[in-house]
C-alpha cells in the first residue's frame, strides 16, 4: 500500500517551516503513541537539525502502556530529545509542557527571553487540541479528521513561551509499506484515500499475532481464526456484518474493526515496537539501496548507448 495523499498546502508548509526554523529554539513534535515510528515525519529531523526536541506521544490512553514506556526510553537515546506520553483527555499532562521547554532551553529562561518553539506533527495526532490547552483558549481549529490546520500561526502563550503552529505535514512518499498501513489504521490519512478492506486485513493480521486475547474478548470469539480474512469473517458473523443470503459484508466489517480500534474499544493496543522499527529501518535502507543501484546501472547503460551511437555516427 502506498500513500498518495499530499495536499498542496503541505508542500507550502514545508517551505515555510524551513524558512522559520533558524529563529526557533526548540521543536515540539507530536507523535501518535500507538505508532511513534510511523508517525515520526523524517522531514522534522532534517528540518530541526541539532535543536532540542520534545517528542510528545499523544493518545497514550489508546496505546499499550508497556510498549509506550519502551518507546520513551528508545526515543530519549537521541541527544537533546525528551519524550513524554500524554493524552489530551488529561489537560494537566499538557500543561506540563512549558516546564519541559524551560529545562531543555535554560539559557533563554535565565535571559528572561521568550522560548521560541515550533510544534509539528503529521495530521490527526491531536496537535491543535494541545495548542488550545496550552493557550487556555480556542486558537487552533480541531477536527476528527486529518489536515484541519492549513496555515502557520504564531501564538504567545504569555508564560515565557511563544509557539509557532504548523499544518500537519505528511511526506510525499512513505518508503516503509508497513508504516503506510499503520497510518491508515490509526486514521492519519483520510478514509477516502485508502481501501478499507486492505487496511483492515493488515490490522487483523497484526492483532492476531500481538493481541489475540483482546480480539477474542471484544468480539466474543470462542476460538481464534488462523488468518486475517478468517478473523474478519468471524467478526462479521459475531456482529451481523452480513449481506442478504448470509454473505460477508467485507466493507462493513472492515469499517467496524478499524473504528473499534481507533476508539479504543478493543483495548489499549500499540501497532509497533522499537524492535520492529529498527528491523524495518534496516529493510527499508536495503530496498532503497537496491533501487538506487538499479537506477545507476540504467544510467550507465544509457550513457554507453549514447556513446556508442555517437561513435558510429
Amino acid at each position: 500500500m502506498a500513500i498518495q495523499w499530499y495536499p498542496g498546502h503541505m508542500h507550502k508548509a514545508r517551505k515555510e517551516i524551513e524558512e522559520a526554523m533558524p529563529q526557533v529554539d526548540l521543536v515540539i513534535e507530536v507523535l501518535d503513541a500507538r505508532i511513534p515510528y510511523s508517525s515520526e515525519n523524517p522531514m522534522v529531523s532534517q528540518l530541526r537539525g541539532d535543536k532540542p526536541c520534545i517528542k510528545l506521544l499523544n493518545k497514550s490512553d489508546l496505546a499499550d502502556p508497556a510498549v509506550t514506556e519502551r518507546w520513551i526510553e528508545y526515543l530519549e537515546r537521541e541527544q537533546g530529545v525528551k519524550a513524554s506520553a500524554i493524552t489530551t483527555l488529561q489537560p494537566g499532562m499538557v500543561r506540563n509542557i512549558p516546564d519541559i521547554c524551560r529545562k531543555l532551553v535554560p539559557h533563554r529562561d535565565v535571559m528572561e527571553k521568550d522560548i521560541r518553539t515550533m510544534i509539528m506533527g503529521i495530521p490527526n495526532v491531536g496537535k491543535s487540541t494541545i495548542i488550545n490547552t496550552l493557550a487556555g483558549r480556542t486558537i487552533a481549529k480541531t477536527g476528527n479528521e486529518p489536515a484541519v490546520t492549513k496555515t502557520q500561526q504564531r501564538i504567545n502563550l504569555r508564560n515565557g513561551i511563544v509557539l509557532s503552529d504548523t499544518p500537519g505535514i505528511l511526506w510525499p512518499k512513505v518508503d516503509n509499506e508497513a508504516s503506510s498501513y499503520r497510518l491508515a489504521v490509526t486514521g492519519a490519512i483520510k478514509d477516502t484515500a485508502m481501501e478499507y478492506e486492505d487496511v483492515a486485513m493488515f490490522a487483523a493480521d497484526y492483532f492476531l499475532k500481538a493481541y489475540p486475547e483482546a480480539i477474542c474478548e471484544r468480539y466474543k470469539l470462542s476460538s481464534l481464526p488462523d488468518t486475517d480474512i478468517g478473523l474478519l469473517e468471524a467478526i462479521a458473523g459475531s456482529r451481523g456484518a452480513l449481506r442478504p443470503g448470509g454473505r460477508i459484508d467485507y466493507h462493513k466489517v472492515s469499517e467496524l474493526l478499524l473504528h473499534d480500534y481507533r476508539s479504543g474499544r478493543i483495548g489499549l493496543l500499540s501497532l509497533e515496537t522499537p524492535e520492529m522499527a529498527e528491523m524495518e529501518q534496516i529493510e527499508v535502507a536495503r530496498v532503497l539501496a537496491e533501487k538506487e543501484a538499479i537506477k545507476q546501472q540504467k544510467i550507465e547503460q544509457e550513457k554507453l548507448k549514447r556513446s556508442g551511437k555517437r561513435h558510429n555516427d
